[in-house]
């Protein structure tokens, strides 16, 4: 064990950073006088947390050396099962090596190793080291940290790019101030857009060529099912989780019974239990979100279906018969996750005439704000939809700020007063 990490330490020190374009999103790396915490980056697997590392470190060679900012990356294949002695020996090799202490100490996908929090709240507790960690999975989220970690950790979520990062990374730019009034920029716009909606926001992907992007979501896939999920949670057999992942990219809703039955339907034993434990394991991944209804009674909003929404468009595409051209489904699943890093908690309305809002903003109790998402509102049936269940729904919940997002307001469309309208390209 002790040779592997000289290796890895004697290789860091000659390693060259990758280049870097650089997100919104910044991990602060000021020192912490009177409170010591460790900075716990989060997210789903590929979303960008080891770039967020890399221009983190870039910017502290500026200052320090690279045996004073140490990086270790636990997905390496040289750590085969990482065991708890790896970290015991960690920073005793780093003396070994380099002759001092290092000032700052970056870990990648630390969850892999056994009772790392524990080994994290020592060197907290013994030393004035930096710690940054990364990892795939809600367990290291400040929700469901390990308890020893408790109040000694700062949460960094990383999401896929948002669309500005998009036109970052695209090495595009688009004047927004024009966007209604000139024509061509608009154009512009719609492509670049839809491009967003239809393959994601995934660093990599935004960064492959269009005929590879497909291919390369359905990696990801493939390894957030082995690695994510059966591998971290012990499933010796895939066919369940495939069939259960499948059919959750193909619905907008779910009931446990309702997948039961689809599931039990094509001959593959499963129990409801079974299928209920496997969709905890898909949103510990990060894959997914459900939503659920709003409802008054704790009894009935857990009989009622739940939404879904997954972490990125681009699986939608690449990976459901349902959902792989339906723009409207798409540009539903990107708002609900842009709304849901400004509120907390999330619901979805329906009456019982079956006049839908797509997204309730419960705040101390009440709902005080009420979003409804249409791609396309040139149809006039569609508006009078859609603003038929804002108004009720507004009503019923006692709630007066009522939005439709749209991609583009259509030309003749006279929007209620009490309705805030938004095309797509305000809220960037």
């Amino acid at each position: 064990m002790n040779n592997l990490l000289k290796t890895l330490l004697y290789e860091w020190k000659e390693r060259k950073l990758p280049p870097i374009i650089g997100r919104d999103i910044r991990i602060d790396l000021a020192p912490q006088p009177y409170v010591h915490n460790a900075t716990v980056i989060t997210g789903f697997r590929r979303v960008g947390k080891t770039y967020l590392l890399y221009e983190a470190i870039h910017s502290l060679l500026k200052t320090y050396s690279q045996d004073e900012v140490i990086y270790i990356n636990f997905e390496d294949e040289r750590i085969v099962a990482p065991s708890t002695d790896l970290l015991t020996e960690l920073l005793p090799t780093i003396q070994e090596v380099f002759g001092k202490k290092p000032k700052y100490i970056f870990l990648d996908e630390l969850q892999l190793v056994p009772h790392w929090s524990k080994w994290v709240r020592r060197i907290l507790d013994s030393e004035t080291i930096q710690l940054y960690i990364t990892g795939s999975t809600s367990k290291m989220s400040s929700v469901e940290l390990p308890t020893e970690l408790r109040g000694r950790a700062w949460e960094v979520q990383v999401d896929p790019l948002t669309f500005k990062e998009f036109l970052r990374f695209k090495n595009e730019q688009l004047d927004f101030t024009k966007i209604n009034f000139i024509k061509d920029e608009m154009a512009r716009f719609h492509f670049l857009f839809n491009e967003y909606l239809l393959f994601g926001a995934l660093p990599a992907v935004v960064l492959t060529p269009s005929e590879k992007k497909q291919e390369l979501l359905q990696s990801y896939f493939q390894t957030v099912v082995q690695k994510d999920v059966a591998e971290r949670h012990n499933i010796d057999s895939n066919t369940i989780l495939k069939t259960l992942l499948k059919l959750l990219l193909n619905s907008s809703y779910i009931t446990i019974s309702k997948l039961f039955n689809s599931i039990k339907s094509m001959g593959i034993p499963v129990g409801k239990s079974t299928i209920d434990t496997y969709i905890s394991y898909i949103k510990d991944s990060y894959f997914m979100n459900e939503l659920p209804i709003f409802n008054s009674s704790v009894k009935n909003q857990l009989q009622y279906p739940r939404k879904v929404y997954f972490i990125d468009t681009g699986f939608m595409t690449a990976l459901s018969t349902k959902f792989s051209k339906n723009m409207g489904r798409l540009f539903e699943n990107m708002i609900y996750h842009k709304i849901a890093r400004e509120h907390e908690s999330i619901f979805y309305y329906k009456d019982d005439k079956d006049n839908e809002v797509d997204f309730a903003i419960l705040d101390d109790g009440k709902v005080t704000a009420l979003y409804q998402v249409c791609f396309d509102l040139t149809d006039e049936e569609t508006q009078k939809r859609e603003v038929r269940s804002l108004i009720k729904a507004g009503a019923a919940l006692h709630c007066s700020q009522l939005i439709l997002i749209t991609r583009e307001k259509p030309p003749f469309f006279l929007c209620p007063k009490e309705i805030k309208l938004i095309s797509i390209h305000e809220l960037f």
